[in-house]
């Protein structure tokens, strides 16, 4: 896992635009993979972000980056709660939240729909990919939309903006620690 990596796939979280981001990844070992991610996370706390993993299968890992101050205030709202609570989680810790949610996807065929809350998806979208069985949505960018679809589409070209300019950025140079936001 490169710092290459992480700033395509998170560079909005790393800016402190958005809750979290997931990304796939090729192990070579265990035991290196966890070094790489004890290693981001040593350098990346700091600023208010975490790395984990969420699921390995085979040589596929599943990332998980995230800022918790921001998943926290996005999983106490009362309808997020409500998902929660109809999808097992209890009243858990941020990290027992994200250890069900782990579990969830080892043990589903596709990912959980709840999964949206931890990457900050507006709730009504989630309810609507719900509630429409992923059908009959307005547009498709980071996610499927139901509800404000010029937000959506305005928060898809800034996340864009966002990425084209940390991957300049970090190609010009600059280390991931100087790119990540304190947010």
């Amino acid at each position: 896992m490169s710092e290459e990596l992480l700033v395509r796939h998170c560079s909005p979280t790393l800016a402190g635009l958005k809750t979290g981001n997931l990304f796939s990844y090729n192990v070579e070992s265990i035991a290196l993979l966890k070094n790489k991610i004890e290693y981001m996370n040593n350098m990346l706390n700091s600023k208010g972000v975490y790395v984990c993993l969420l699921r390995l299968c085979g040589k596929r890992a599943l990332i998980y980056v995230f800022r918790p101050s921001k998943l926290k205030r996005d999983l106490s709202g009362r309808e997020a709660r409500a998902l929660l609570n109809k999808n097992g989680y209890s009243g858990e810790s941020l990290y027992g939240y994200i250890n069900h949610l782990s579990e969830r996807i080892c043990k589903c065929s596709e990912f959980p729909h709840e999964i949206g809350l931890f990457l900050g998806y507006p709730i009504e979208d989630i309810k609507g990919f719900i509630d429409n069985k992923g059908k009959n949505c307005k547009c498709v960018g980071c996610w499927k939309v139901y509800n404000n679809e010029f937000e959506a589409k305005k928060t898809f070209a800034k996340y864009k903006k966002c990425t084209d300019i940390y991957c300049k950025k970090l190609n010009e140079g600059l280390s991931i620690m100087r790119l990540t936001i304190v947010a």
